[in-house]
C-alpha cells in the first residue's frame, strides 16, 4: 500500500481543489492510504472531504504569507510522522512548499499545475514572485502533472522541467452533469425566461481573464440582430469588479437583458437551462465549465485559448479571444440551428465527454503514475 499525501492551502471551491476531491473519492483504497495536508482548514468543501471517514484531515497552521521556514520544517514532520511515500501538492504556493519540504523529507514529489497562461499584471505583486520561484523548483518534483497540453507547452516555454511534465485531462462527472429538461423548465421559470426566448450564459468567477467584457460586447451585438435572447453571468467575484461589468452591461444597453446569477449550487440546472454556453476566457488550461456544460447536452461557444478548442472537437464553435464580433457571429450561428439540429450537436458534445474527458478515466490515469511513480528507486 502507498501511503500518499496531498497538500493544499485550503478547500474554498474552485476548479483544481473540486477535482482533488473527486480523485481522493474514487482513488482505490486497496492501494493508497490519504492523508490530506491543508494549509488551513478552511472551505466548503471541506466537510465534503471529512465526510468520507476514510482519509486523515490534518491542519499546518500556517501563520501568515511570510511564514515560511517553521511551516517548512512542521510539513516535514508531518510528512515523516506518516511514513509518507508520495506527496502530491496542487497549485502554485503548495507545489514550491512540496518540492523543497518533499526532498528534505526524502519522498516523491508531484506536483499538480493547472493553468496554461497568466496575466500578472492583473493579479497582487505576489504571483508573478511565487512562479517564478515554482519554475526554479520545478526541477525537484519527480512528476508534473498539467491538466492541459497548452498548460504543458506553456511551461516547458517558461522553464519547468519539460521531461517531467505529464498531461491527465481534468474528469467529468457524467452522472451528476446530464440532460435534465424538468431542471430546465424549473431554473428558466425562476429566472423568468419565456418559452421562447434563446437563454446564453457565461459560467465563470469574475476574474479578469474570464473577459467578461468581451462577452457583454458581443451580447449587445447580438441584441441588435436578434432582441428575443437573453443572458445570464453566473459566478462570483469582487465586488467592486461585478459593479464595474454592471456598469458596461447598463452603458451597452443590455439593461434587464443580463442576469447577474452570482454564484449557484445547482450547476446541472443552470446547464441545462441554457440554450447556448460561451467561454470568452483569454487564458484558460482545461475548462470544467466547457465539459459539464458538454455533459449536459450543451453546445457550446469557447475562445481559442487552452485546451478549450480540444475539448469541444467539432460539437461546438471556436473563435480568436477578444473578439465581440466574431463571437457575436459564433452565437447567432448557433442559435439559428433548429432545435433539433441544436439537440443532435448537444448529443454529439456528451458523447465525447463520456468518449474522453471522463471521471473514471482521469482517475484510473492518475492512479497508473502514482504506482508507477511509488514504485521507482
Amino acid at each position: 500500500m502507498i501511503h500518499l499525501a496531498f497538500l493544499l492551502r485550503s478547500l474554498w471551491s474552485g476548479g483544481a481543489e473540486r477535482q482533488f476531491l473527486e480523485l481522493v473519492k474514487r482513488l482505490d483504497r486497496r492501494k493508497f492510504r490519504i492523508t490530506v495536508l491543508l494549509f488551513y482548514t478552511q472551505g466548503e468543501l471541506l466537510a465534503e472531504l471529512n465526510a468520507l471517514g476514510d482519509v486523515e484531515v490534518l491542519s499546518l497552521g500556517k501563520r501568515s504569507r511570510w511564514d515560511l521556514w517553521g511551516f517548512t520544517r512542521s510539513l516535514v514532520a508531518q510528512i515523516r510522522a506518516r511514513q509518507t511515500d508520495v506527496l502530491y501538492s496542487f497549485l502554485d504556493v503548495p507545489n514550491n512548499f512540496a518540492a523543497v519540504a518533499g526532498k528534505l523529507a526524502g519522498v516523491k514529489v508531484v506536483w499538480g499545475v493547472r493553468s496554461s497562461h497568466m496575466d500578472f499584471s492583473r493579479y497582487d505583486w505576489t504571483a508573478g514572485m511565487v512562479y517564478r520561484v515554482e519554475i526554479f523548483l520545478s526541477r525537484f518534483a519527480d512528476c508534473i502533472v498539467v491538466n492541459s497540453q497548452s498548460g504543458a507547452e506553456y511551461h516547458r516555454r517558461n522553464g519547468f522541467r519539460g521531461e517531467k511534465m505529464t498531461v491527465v485531462p481534468n474528469g467529468i462527472d457524467t452522472e451528476n452533469y446530464r440532460p435534465d429538461a424538468a431542471a430546465r423548465k424549473q431554473l428558466r421559470l425562476e429566472w423568468g425566461i419565456a418559452g421562447d426566448e434563446w437563454l446564453v450564459g457565461l459560467v465563470a468567477r469574475l476574474d479578469p481573464m474570464k473577459d467578461h467584457p468581451t462577452f457583454l460586447r458581443a451580447a449587445a451585438r447580438l441584441c441588435e440582430r436578434n432582441p428575443n435572447v437573453r443572458f445570464v453571468c453566473v459566478g462570483d467575484g469582487p465586488a467592486e469588479y461585478l459593479q464595474e461589468l454592471q456598469a458596461l452591461s447598463e452603458s451597452l444597453g443590455l439593461g434587464e437583458k443580463v442576469i447577474w446569477a452570482g454564484g449557484w449550487d445547482d450547476m446541472t440546472a443552470v446547464y441545462n437551462a441554457l440554450d447556448v454556453l460561451v467561454s470568452s476566457s483569454y487564458g484558460e488550461g482545461f475548462s470544467n465549465v466547457i465539459g459539464e456544460a458538454m455533459a449536459c447536452g450543451l453546445p457550446c461557444v469557447v475562445t481559442d485559448v487552452g485546451d478549450s478548442a480540444r475539448i469541444v472537437g467539432d460539437t461546438g464553435l471556436v473563435v480568436t479571444p477578444r473578439d465581440p464580433a466574431a463571437l457575436a457571429d459564433a452565437m447567432m450561428q448557433m442559435l439559428v440551428q433548429s432545435p433539433r439540429e441544436r439537440r443532435a450537436l448537444g448529443v454529439r458534445a456528451r458523447e465525447r465527454i463520456v468518449a474522453y474527458f471522463s471521471m473514471e478515466r482521469m482517475v484510473r490515469a492518475t492512479e497508473a503514475l502514482l504506482l508507477e511513480l511509488a514504485a521507482t528507486e
